[in-house]
């Protein structure tokens, strides 16, 4: 599994990571999860991202790998009202309590990652939310503050002095990023998690869609369809069914400021392909131009923005 630096943390993660908010939103059972994470360990994968309000899955991440924690990057979020916190929504008050909830969630004596969870540029302007994880930081009960969002917030958080890691939407048809964060990103030295890197498989039929994809994926179904892109358009054979999917992937891993993309899944033939198309790397440079050129086409104002 090829490794990146992840910006001026000092570590190096796996170009793929799993993403854990379906585990706990499809409420998936011990078992599955457990040869999820055990299969993507086994083969080189590092960064596990989580967050407070998943419902089950940082529990389910400890009771599945926790044995094997300095094996994995463990990234979390928090920063709005989740059961068994207090305090206001961005307060440094509900901020330390949800970052303790995590470690204990979590049975763990250090988040490596911890990310503000979406919140709103002015927010993190208002300068409280990023201070208190300097303070969760201090304390030594987190390594890297961070932020997880889109559009100016995430370009304004990398700016930050604090802020070591951000999270943002890269994919198909999800490019506003590409331009307004990662030049920003670079030159500040802030690693960089892709998240929907597969656009949560926007080119198949919405009602096939399970559970939270159905809402996720309309606007990046739509997109697609504007574009008209095809993977035959840039050198897949029409019949291959892992066409869409490894296209996908191999887009977002495209960008060598992007440190690691995440995926999430319940279905472990798909955690196998996935480790099979990161490992193809990278796209070649025309194919990229070609899926960049058909959103720009799609979007000639740029209107569309990046999906929190």
């Amino acid at each position: 599994m090829e490794k990146r630096r992840f910006g001026r943390t000092g570590l190096w993660v796996s170009v793929l990571g799993f993403g854990g908010a379906p585990i706990g939103f499809l409420k998936t059972d011990r078992e599955r999860v457990s040869k999820i994470l055990s299969t993507l360990l086994d083969n080189g994968v590092n960064l596990i991202d989580t967050a407070a309000s998943y419902p089950g899955s940082e529990e389910m991440i400890a009771e599945t790998i926790g044995s094997r924690r300095d094996q994995y990057v463990l990234v979390s979020k928090c920063g709005q009202k989740v059961p068994g916190v207090e305090g206001t929504d961005w307060s440094e008050k509900l901020i330390l309590d949800s970052v303790d909830r995590s470690l204990r969630n979590l049975k763990t004596d250090r988040l490596d990652v911890m990310l503000l969870h979406s919140c709103g540029l002015e927010v993190l302007e208002r300068g409280e939310a990023i201070a208190a994880l300097v303070k969760a930081r201090d304390a030594g009960k987190v390594r890297f503050p961070g932020y997880s969002g889109d559009n100016e917030a995430v370009a304004y958080a990398a700016t930050r002095r604090e802020i070591a890691v951000v999270e943002t939407s890269i994919s198909i048809a999800d490019q506003a990023n590409i331009e307004k964060l990662l030049p920003i990103a670079q030159q500040n030295d802030v690693g960089v998690i892709a998240k929907r890197p597969i656009a949560n498989a926007a080119w198949k039929d919405p009602s096939n869609q399970p559970g939270m994809y159905k809402s996720y994926s309309q606007p990046y179904t739509e997109r697609l369809e504007k574009m008209g892109l095809q993977p035959a358009d840039v050198g897949y054979a029409a019949a291959d069914s892992h066409a869409w999917p490894e296209m996908a992937l191999r887009f977002t891993l495209s960008f060598p400021q992007v440190s690691c993309a995440i995926i999430g899944t319940t279905n472990p033939d798909n955690v196998r392909a996935n480790l099979q198309y990161a490992a193809n790397g990278a796209l070649p440079a025309d194919a990229v131009a070609k899926i960049r050129a058909a959103f720009k086409h799609a979007d000639p104002t740029g209107a569309w923005p990046g999906l929190t």
